[in-house]
């Protein structure tokens, strides 16, 4: 088994950039970051005629601590007040929020209902107060809601209970959620219910202020699983045009019935064939994998080919839509591309690369793609990995065109005022950066709420921490 130094471990920018030069990852990054009018994560953006006041943004991450009627709870308005005194100017969809019941990962998520309409305007209004209240402003601050529906990885009843929709079959994944007939398979019909569900969400979330929202595309979920439906029959599947019929009626939908309302997609731009513990723990791709099912590879299913994700990202273009928030993989079967860590949840693997080079492979993909569409606006993700060397190399991408913004998704748990440290020129508070521990993913897969067990005071001190601990 292959054992990377941590990142930790470099306390220089030499010994950093040694070390990338060593293992042949070619990332820009800055040895020094400069802060106040003069630095280039703090300056504003035009996205598409909305003014955003800095280059750093709130990735959405999937709650576990709603109500089972789909509310936000003390817990959930606490993230996002944190959300709020991060500094960001850029909130993309604070969470994922399901547009109906069965498209819930847990019985715990968000959802979006008439009934919940005026709780989820609630936590916007949290947000927007915790920020004025540190930051003095909030005209250049843009929040949005992501929508989604989790299709195979769907558990909205029981947490230990997978009751999936899926696009289509997967030899290497069906196991998984128990799936071994057709039945499983969203039927054409009730995805058109589904586009109708998607797009009353996306009027309630107008309704509650939100300025955006983002129809999701990535992680294994329904819309990112139709993109790669190349087996599916029927409208839905096979072609390109049909693979993406989805995606362009949800659209077409929110353009009509909340016209003032922007949209984006947050999407897996690539992914690898599904991995599992091999030999020593180390993750190897599942045998039987099928590299046609994988979006975004190549023929072998373990490389990168941007073909269709820049055909789907022109598309895109052509229907009005102008942000894109770029990741890539799943955190369910291939974790080590989707969000690179050093420590791997209870139910994941070692990783089979070293992290970094999972991160350049991210940055590298996304700046090919932003390069091929100038009018589109890219957030970045994959960052926390680099911990210390985040702003140097955030700074670095920026400036060098690779990305528009740097979203942060995992990092805002462990140390939410990063982004106002960083442009303010605060030295960087090392006991609160986030060094990919995994506890907030081990959490919840074992059924708890998610949260920085290690290294917030506050869920430090719950009883819970001593069960994620027995379990890493």
């Amino acid at each position: 088994m292959s054992v990377y130094p941590r990142v930790a471990s470099f306390k220089s920018f030499q010994a950093f950039t040694d070390y990338l030069k060593e293992i042949g990852v070619d990332l820009p990054c800055d040895e020094s970051v400069a802060s106040g009018d003069e630095s280039p994560l703090g300056r504003s953006m035009d996205v598409d005629g909305v003014n955003v006041g800095n280059r750093f943004c709130i990735l959405p991450m999937e709650g576990w601590d709603g109500t089972n009627d789909g509310a936000p709870t003390d817990l959930t308005v606490r993230r996002w007040r944190n959300f709020g005194i991060s500094g960001a100017k850029w909130i993309w969809g604070g969470e994922a929020v399901a547009v109906r019941h069965d498209g819930r990962a847990n019985p715990n998520q968000l959802l979006m209902t008439e009934a919940n309409l005026s709780a989820i305007e609630g936590l916007r209004n949290e947000l927007m107060s915790a920020h004025e209240e540190r930051f003095g402003r909030t005209d250049d601050l843009y929040v949005g809601l992501q929508l989604t529906h989790s299709g195979r990885w769907a558990k909205p009843n029981e947490k230990a209970t997978a009751e999936p929709r899926t696009a289509q079959r997967n030899p290497a994944l069906d196991p998984r959620v128990k799936v071994t007939d057709d039945s499983a398979i969203i039927s054409d019909d009730d995805l058109r219910r589904l586009i109708d569900d998607f797009i009353a969400a996306a009027v309630r979330a107008e309704k509650a202020g939100y300025r955006f929202v983002d129809v999701k595309h990535c992680h294994g979920y329904l819309g990112h699983e139709l993109l790669s439906g190349v087996d599916r029959k029927g409208d839905f599947g096979g072609s390109f045009e049909n693979r993406t019929r989805f995606v362009r009626d949800i659209v077409a939908g929110i353009n009509a019935a909340a016209p003032s309302l922007k949209i984006g997609v947050r999407l897996s731009i690539y992914d690898f064939m599904p991995h599992h513990p091999g030999e020593d723990r180390v993750g190897e791709p599942v045998p039987g994998a099928d590299p046609r099912l994988v979006w975004g590879a190549d023929p072998s299913g373990m490389g990168i080919d941007l073909d269709e994700p820049s055909k789907f990202l022109s598309l895109l273009e052509s229907i009005g839509v102008k942000m894109v928030c770029t990741t890539a993989g799943s955190p369910y079967s291939t974790p080590h591309i989707q969000r690179p860590a050093y420590f791997p949840p209870s139910d994941g693997y070692l990783p089979p690369e070293d992290p970094l080079v999972g991160v350049a492979r991210q940055l590298r993909a996304t700046a090919e793609l932003r390069r091929s569409h100038p009018g589109m606006t890219f957030v970045g993700s994959g960052y926390t990995y680099l911990q210390d060397w985040l702003p140097n190399v955030a700074q670095a991408v920026v400036r060098a065109g690779w990305v528009d913004s740097i979203g942060l998704g995992r990092m805002v748990l462990s140390y939410p005022e990063l982004p106002a440290d960083v442009i303010a020129g605060v030295k960087q508070q090392r006991k609160k950066v986030c060094r990919t521990f995994s506890e907030c993913t081990t959490a919840p897969r074992n059924g708890m709420i998610s949260g920085c067990f290690p290294l917030d005071p506050f869920y430090k001190a719950m009883p819970e921490r001593k069960l994620v601990q027995a379990l890493t």
